[in-house]
């Protein structure tokens, strides 16, 4: 939709303005949700509203960034999503720490004071942040707005949609189909990570009772390597910006997800808890996993897209982050329980293993970026300046 829009807030940012207000509404209400199906309805809603926001927004960098500048903006979105999880991470222990806010309730069921703030904040923070690039930031209009006009009414409704994603999909650049590929086996194993290691830490400890102290103390330790983990993000961003200046981006991205595989199969060599600390360096490692999915993805997936569909492909790249995380969360409890004797600690190794395998698909995906690498935009979009504007027509 927003491939086909032009208006006062231009062409993306009417559509993250949108994501943010209902992502913020959720978040406000879902600390004082008063039954579980509420706060799963408004975790769905949560969910949808960032989708709302992001892609659009993925859209957004590379409508307004020319093709050598690209990799650093989605560079800085992998340094602040790192900065900003570890902030949330801690803002619950400063409140109470800090600022003195409760963290202790009346009832069993419900929620302390300091995490309600924390959601509190963090909404405030969203709305903010959104709002400031709406009001700080420009989008550049279509050549020939009468002719994106005619072209807009003759393409609105659900019925165009419905037709746009199917074409898409049949013509989706060869680059996109290998990055697809990659996405898929690296969100799986993202998702058997986020799934299972703070569930296979306390098994990692010797612990089998979950009311015993030292599976509470292996629950808070993966709790620890989390914040590592988001930590490592924030500072690999700064070495992945460097590095993809003077190396293939293929190369780049291979490597980190492999430091992220060889991580998350370490956990498997780890036992007990004095070897903690080995935890907490395999998770870091799939911290520079993290910075790199993040962005080097998207930084190759752009320079292959026509900027007539940059909108409707960076959705479409949504979907293989989506159909893994579907089936590793329909699969993995079933395959664990009857396949792996219940070991949680082999389903983060198999994460590993999922990891790896898209970092040698990466090593297969066409070369569109690197200094002896010819930007796709000229040649292919003749009719595109520096910065990509929007045809009258495809």
């Amino acid at each position: 939709m927003s491939d086909r829009t032009w208006g006062r807030l231009g062409r993306r940012r009417p559509y993250f303005l949108a994501g943010a207000i209902l992502s913020t509404s959720a978040l406000f209400l879902m600390p004082n949700a008063g039954s579980l199906w509420m706060a799963a309805g408004l975790l769905w809603i949560l969910d949808a509203s960032i989708n709302i926001s992001m892609e659009p927004f993925r859209a957004f960098v590379a409508d307004n960034l020319p093709e050598e500048q690209r990799t650093t903006g989605f560079t800085m979105q992998s340094l602040f999503i790192g900065a900003g999880a570890v902030i949330a991470g801690l803002l619950p222990w400063l409140l109470n720490h800090v600022f003195g806010i409760a963290s202790e309730t009346s009832t069993a069921h419900a929620i302390p004071l300091n995490v309600k703030i924390a959601f509190y904040v963090g909404a405030g923070a969203f709305l903010g942040a959104v709002l400031y690039t709406i009001c700080t930031s420009r989008e550049y209009p279509p050549e020939d707005l009468a002719a994106f006009r005619r072209s807009q009414a003759e393409r609105s409704g659900l019925r165009h949609l419905l037709r746009e994603i199917p074409d898409a999909l049949r013509k989706m650049p060869t680059t996109m189909k290998y990055l697809a590929l990659v996405q898929f086996f690296t969100w799986l194993g993202l998702f058997c990570m986020w799934l299972h290691f703070s569930n296979a830490v306390p098994v990692v400890f010797g612990a089998s009772d979950t009311s015993s102290p030292l599976f509470k103390a292996g629950a808070e330790w993966a709790g620890v390597c989390y914040a590592a983990k988001d930590f490592v993000t924030f500072l690999a961003a700064f070495a992945i910006m460097a590095l993809a200046a003077r190396v293939d981006h293929r190369r780049v991205h291979a490597l980190c997800l492999i430091l992220g595989a060889a991580g998350l199969i370490a956990v498997g060599f780890i036992h007990g808890q004095e070897q903690k600390w080995f935890l907490f360096s395999a998770l870091a490692l799939g911290g520079i996993a993290w910075a790199s999915i993040l962005s080097m993805p998207y930084a190759m997936l752009a320079g292959a897209l026509p900027p007539q569909r940059m909108g409707v492909y960076m959705g479409i790249f949504n979907f293989f982050i989506v159909l893994p995380e579907i089936i590793a969360a329909l699969t993995f409890g079933p395959l664990v329980k009857n396949y792996l004797g219940g070991n949680l600690v082999y389903a983060v190794m198999a994460g590993g293993v999922f990891m790896g395998l898209a970092a040698l698909l990466t090593l297969l995906v066409p070369r569109t970026h690197g200094p002896d690498t010819v930007s796709l935009t000229p040649e292919v979009f003749p009719e595109q300046t520096a910065i990509p504007s929007l045809p009258a027509s495809e």
